[in-house]
Order: structure tokens, then sequence, then C-alpha cells
């Protein structure tokens, strides 16, 4: 105990005495110096005082991997709409390309003293990748929830769209039209949802293509694709179609008149893309909202398994499908 006093007391820049009257209740402390040391406490990762618990910020930080794909601002407005509903002020953070990892922004959302966190994407989705720092959340018992499919051993509620019926339903799609060459533009051999996807297909005969989650990528990836002979694509995301489109397209094809794509999220102006695209939607709206019921449940100190919530996706048909050519 005095050896937690004294390292809290040197973080905050106070005396141990006065770390003894903030984790005591005790009058004659400012709330500035409280607010220090609860936060040197938090820092170092000690539980604070029971009767302390509930003076955590009502701030929610909301983890994004990007902004460049449509659906996770979407996702965003959701949230940050839900969680000011409940009276809670969302702190944002997005990830960038050899931007701020992702344990940076965690050590910097416990610093602000968050209520909670919802991730909407990060290395939790990437089998191989390190989960080390999720940790420090564990360690904190900070109500988490995880939207998208991860690992499940973090100890975490997710929210997921039900990646086995959206590949079902396009696969469908597809075979219904004549198209018997498939091709799936899915994302890094460790990506969850990815492998999700591709174990719904397990015993039907489809040609997969790897790539990073951006159209440059994704043009490279549909066009062996193509080159291989595939008259229909799959692909992870709308982004990755929209790649896969100007892929076909580069090779003098028509779409859907040669190549059919399909694309996965349903994300703003798809409606408006040349031609519109069939894409299988996610629920964000009830997604995000469930995301915040959940995170506030646990801020609010109910029990939450960390069990994950599967949404039904829906296959909305537009114009980058159509019939397999056939073949003379």
């Amino acid at each position: 105990m005095t050896k937690r006093l004294a390292e809290v007391a040197k973080k905050a820049g106070v005396s141990e005495a006065t770390v003894s009257r903030v984790l005591n209740g005790r009058n004659g402390v400012s709330e500035a110096t409280r607010a220090s040391v609860l936060t040197a406490l938090d820092v170092l990762g000690y539980e604070r005082p029971t009767k302390l618990r509930g003076e955590r910020g009502r701030l929610v930080g909301l983890v994004l991997p990007e902004l460049q794909n449509p659906i996770f601002p979407a996702l965003a407005e959701v949230v940050t709409a839900s969680l000011a509903q409940r009276g809670f002020t969302p702190l944002l953070a997005a990830r960038t390309i050899g931007g701020v990892p992702e344990r940076d922004y965690i050590e910097m959302l416990l610093d602000h003293q968050v209520s909670g966190v919802v991730f909407a994407g990060g290395s939790y989705a990437l089998a191989d990748a390190e989960h080390g720092h999720y940790r420090a959340l564990t360690d904190r018992r900070m109500p988490v929830v995880m939207v998208n499919a991860g690992v499940s051993d973090l100890g975490f509620p997710h929210i997921s769209t039900d990646d086995a019926v959206a590949v079902e339903q396009a696969y469908g799609h597809l075979r219904s039209l004549g198209h018997e060459r498939v091709g799936m533009v899915m994302g890094p051999e460790d990506h969850v949802p990815s492998r999700r996807k591709l174990a719904a297909l397990d015993g039907k005969d489809y040609q997969v293509e790897r790539t990073s989650f951006s159209m440059e990528s994704a043009r490279l990836a549909a066009a062996k694709l193509i080159e291989r002979g595939v008259t229909g694509m799959i692909c992870a995301s709308d982004v990755l179609a929209l790649g896969s489109i100007r892929a076909a397209r580069r090779l003098g094809l028509d779409v859907p008149g040669d190549v059919s794509v399909v694309g996965f999220d349903d994300s703003a102006l798809m409606t408006c893309t040349d031609p519109p695209l069939t894409t299988v939607r996610q629920p964000i709206e009830m997604m995000g909202q469930a995301a915040v019921d959940l995170l506030v449940n646990q801020i609010e100190g109910s029990g939450v398994e960390p069990d994950e919530l599967l949404f039904e996706p829906e296959l909305v048909v537009r114009g980058s499908t159509g019939p397999a050519r056939k073949r003379h």
C-alpha cells in the first residue's frame, strides 16, 4: 500500500498525504488535484476504491481502423448519436496507415479516463497480429465492445454481421445467373471475417486472391482472377468491389456483361456508382445501437457475457451483376 501511494504521488506530482486524502474521499483537495490523482491511479493500472469508480468522465472511445471506407464513418455516425442520447461524449480515434498504433490510442483513451471503448476494427480482426495491448483494458476491467468478427479469446463481446450467410447469398446469386467460375477477393490470410466467408464455401468451387483493403490492391487481385477465367467476383468490401470493377475495365471488359461483381457493406453512394453496385448490406444502424447498448450495460454495472451477436445481412441486387455470357 505504501509503495502504491508513493508511485501515485510521484506520477501525480503531489504528496502521499494528498493521495491518501483523495483515496479516502476526504475534503481539502482541489478538483484539479483530485483529477490528477485519479488519472495517475488509472495510468498506473491500480483499481480505484469502490466509492470513486463512478468518477470516470462520461467519455467513450470509438476506435476506427480507417475513414476511407465509407462504412466506418457511417457506423461512427450511428454510435456517436446513440452515445449522445445516453448522455455520453464520444472520443473518436481513427487509425491511418503509418499513423498512431492501436496500442498508443488505447493509452490515450485511458489517459482521458474514458468510461468504455467501442472498437470498429483493429488488430483483433487479424488472427496473427499482436493482441497484448488489449490486456490493459482487461486489467482495468474497462467496458469494451468489438464490432466485426475477430479472435475470440480476448474476453470482450462482439457485434458482427453473419459472414457465412453473407457469402452464401452472394455465391448463390452468382450461380443463379449462370456463373460457374466464381472468384473471391478477400482480405489477408489471417483476416477473421474473410476466413469465415471462405469457410462457408467449403466444398464449393471458387478461386481466391487475397489483398489489403485498398482499391488499388483490389484491382491487382481482381485482374489475376479475371485472367484465370473468373466471370463473377465476391469482394470482402465495397471498396474492393470498386477496385475489381476498375480491373475489369482496364482489361477491356464490361461490367456486368463480361464480369459480375458483388460487394460487401452497402456503404454510402453505392447506388451512384457506374454501374450501381450489387452488394451485401450490413445492418449498420442496428449493429451500432446494439454496440452502444452492450457498452452502456457494462458501464452501469450489468453483467455482459463475452459472446458474439450475429446480425443478418441482406443481398441488394443492382446493376453490377448479370447473366454469365455464353461460351462458344
